[in-house]
């Protein structure tokens, strides 16, 4: 395969990794703060089995990091980007949409606007 074809194969796994509706549920579940895998099952009421499965595509793809601390695995948004980009197509769905049409309003509450720390001051 060619160079070209490689990029546009990591490309494709990238984009992939949010193709399914409960991969999208779990970054919004965690687009804002890192939590334990029992604690993404409860918030978006799939089974454990089902997201662990998709943890792992993510956690492959690049879009999420995970840290083991004891018996708790914890999962955090890997690449800032993504958030945006989902952010991003969120806003543009909602913006073709009729204002008055409640999913408009919970499409633009889908990625909360990640709160950053601020950057220390040089002296």
């Amino acid at each position: 395969m060619d160079k070209l074809g490689d990029a546009f194969d990591a490309v494709a796994l990238y984009f992939s990794a949010l193709s399914e509706p409960t991969r999208l549920r779990i970054m919004h579940c965690i687009c804002e703060a890192e939590k334990p895998v029992s604690q993404i099952v409860e918030e978006i009421g799939a089974t454990q089995t089902n997201v662990s499965r998709h943890l792992g595509i993510m956690h492959r793809s690049g879009v999420l990091a995970r840290r083991r601390e004891g018996n708790q695995v914890y999962y955090r948004t890997a690449d800032a980007a993504m958030v945006e980009l989902c952010r991003g197509v969120c806003k543009r769905i909602s913006e073709r949409m009729d204002e008055t049409m409640p999913l408009r309003r919970d499409l633009l509450r889908l990625m909360p606007q990640v709160k950053r720390k601020p950057k220390p001051r040089a002296a």
